[in-house]
């Protein structure tokens, strides 16, 4: 075990700076609409982008096995910067939609070399209570895709612009934090070449199989309900024109509560195991989906809120869980690629469930999209609770 205790504390602080690149785009969506006269779809378009960046990433990434033969805390620097630069693109003046889907996508390219290399950072310095550890680094992550709408819902005052640059800076901060506190983790086995087929191999091992379809069937619903949770408080508005809510700051609220839920989750599971935890996590957030149309028929913004915190806890309480499951069950040698795959296929589901909100949104009463996102957590209790005793 590395003896510095600010190893953990650095690597979720710099987490935290680098995600809240994510949702940038998400939060001054209004901004850049107005901005650049974009389409009404452009929500669902733009949040896409940076999804199909960081897949685009991390299929670059664990093909050429990255974070395995390099060392992670450079990568992580190095992707920061870059990351940084396209994110404050968006401010340029002659930008247009298809400039703008450009600029987030390879944002989110980027990105395949921060969220996933940073889990990875962590799994080279902690093999003991690796799930505790994941929880706050997932944690960081829901932080910093939940920051800039803090920053938008309590900097109203400011420009647009100002919240862009805010972001950039805070993600050169994180990679520059790490670089210079971070060194590669004691348990770190470096992989000497480029292997093009270890991305395939990590599937052939049935236990790790079984933790990676759990992950994939929570991602269906997860950035879904992220991307959508605004649109749901403006639905709701509209529905009851009297309610008067703070669509930035409740969206903060909302996705932010998932940070610490993230913890918890990490703790909760060093008593009950980590696959059972996953599963009841799972198992409440499908039952939000099913349950959601009902809450637009209660007259009561309390209850919407209340209902939408709990969902936005569940949602994401088992994502450090599986990520643990994942780590635990891959080879030393590949576990920076087995992370990044992982990843890769995970966030390539989401792409599917927004744009399948956006499409539903369009053509039938919003109030019962959601019920769709109810069949990732469906397949994802299937795979794991079949016949893999061992996943534990």
């Amino acid at each position: 075990m590395h003896s510095n205790r600010l190893i953990l504390p650095i690597i979720v602080f710099s987490q935290f700076c680098c995600t809240s690149l994510w949702f940038a785009g998400n939060a001054v969506m209004r901004n850049l609409a107005i901005e650049f006269q974009l389409p009404e779809s452009a929500l669902g378009h733009l949040t896409s982008a940076v999804q199909f960046g960081f897949i685009t990433g991390t299929l670059v990434f664990a093909l050429l096995t990255i974070s395995d033969r390099f060392s992670p805390s450079r990568v992580f620097l190095t992707c920061a910067i870059i990351g940084a630069f396209f994110n404050a693109g968006t401010i340029y003046e002659s930008n247009n939609f298809a400039s703008l889907l450009i600029l987030r996508f390879l944002t989110g390219f980027f990105l395949a070399g921060i969220y996933p290399v940073g889990m990875k950072i962590a799994a080279d310095y902690y093999q003991q209570g690796l799930g505790k550890s994941l929880g706050f680094l997932v944690g960081a992550l829901v932080l910093g895709t939940a920051f800039p709408h803090l920053l938008k819902g309590s900097a109203s005052t400011l420009p647009w612009t100002f919240l862009v640059v805010a972001t950039s800076l805070l993600a050169i901060l994180g990679g520059v934090l790490i670089w210079l506190f971070v060194p590669d983790g004691p348990y770190r086995k470096v992989s000497q070449k480029a292997d093009l087929t270890a991305f395939l191999n990590v599937f052939k091992n049935r236990i790790f199989r079984s933790a990676a379809f759990g992950y994939f069937g929570h991602m269906w619903e997860l950035y879904a309900f992220w991307a959508f949770v605004p649109i749901i408080l403006v639905t709701y508005q509209e529905r009851y024109p009297e309610t008067t809510m703070n669509v930035s700051l409740l969206s903060f609220l909302i996705i932010g509560i998932g940070g610490l839920a993230c913890v918890v989750g990490g703790y909760i599971a060093q008593s009950l195991g980590t696959k059972k935890t996953a599963s009841i996590a799972l198992f409440l957030s499908g039952a939000c989906c099913l349950v959601s149309p009902l809450i637009f028929f209660v007259h009561s913004s309390a209850v919407l809120i209340g209902f939408l915190i709990f969902w936005g806890i569940v949602v994401i309480a088992d994502s450090p869980l599986f990520s643990t499951l994942v780590a635990q069950n891959a080879d030393a040698e590949s576990k920076g690629t087995a992370l990044t795959i992982v990843n890769c296929v995970g966030f390539s589901i989401t792409i599917i469930s927004i744009q399948l909100l956006t499409a539903l949104h369009g053509l039938m009463n919003p109030v019962y999209i959601y019920v769709s996102l109810a069949i990732g957590p469906i397949f994802g209790l299937m795979s794991m609770l079949g016949r893999n005793r061992h996943l534990m």
